[in-house]
């Protein structure tokens, strides 16, 4: 069951890298190019904040998925084996390979191609695919009773029993 809630969230995942990463790239670059954040008065306008805030629930969301152990490992590695193959054809095919973008034209697909064309997304593949190769993501956390019944004898050991 762990495995299909892995799945789910490898999804949801997929999702907020596209949308919550894709749109507030595309508007922080947006935002910088068009007149820049030179003082700290322009970081209390709130059209300045979202892009950020996009950026941090995402980076917060992918990170919870990485470091809690008792999510599946296909949450982060799914997302991940997807972001370094779509990366790798990038470099092998180029522009071709910008064209299987989703919704393209919209802020979320300009800010993806983005990342994707400058290599961040191939970073944080590699980082999501690390879970992949932790042993205690895979194992079950039930522990079997009748495994300690049968060693751990504390009554007979303790001369408590006739």
């Amino acid at each position: 069951m762990r495995h299909v809630t892995g799945f789910f969230l490898a999804l949801a995942a997929a999702a907020a890298l596209f949308f919550g990463g894709g749109w507030g790239i595309d508007r922080f670059n947006v935002i910088v190019t068009a007149h820049g954040l030179r003082d700290a008065a322009e970081w209390t306008n709130l059209h300045n904040v979202l892009p950020l805030a996009a950026l941090l629930g995402t980076g917060l969301f992918i990170g919870i998925l990485v470091s809690v152990r008792r999510v599946s490992g296909l949450a982060t590695g799914l997302p991940g084996l997807s972001l370094i193959g779509w990366s790798a054809l990038v470099i092998l095919r180029g522009r071709s390979a910008l064209s299987y973008i989703p919704m393209s034209g919209s802020h979320y697909a300009v800010g993806f191609a983005a990342m994707l064309s400058s290599g961040a997304l191939m970073l944080v593949g590699a980082g999501l695919i690390v879970p992949l190769f932790m042993p205690s993501r895979w194992r079950s956390y039930e522990t079997e009773v009748e495994e300690y019944d049968d060693e751990f004898a504390t009554t007979s050991s303790l001369g408590l029993v006739p």
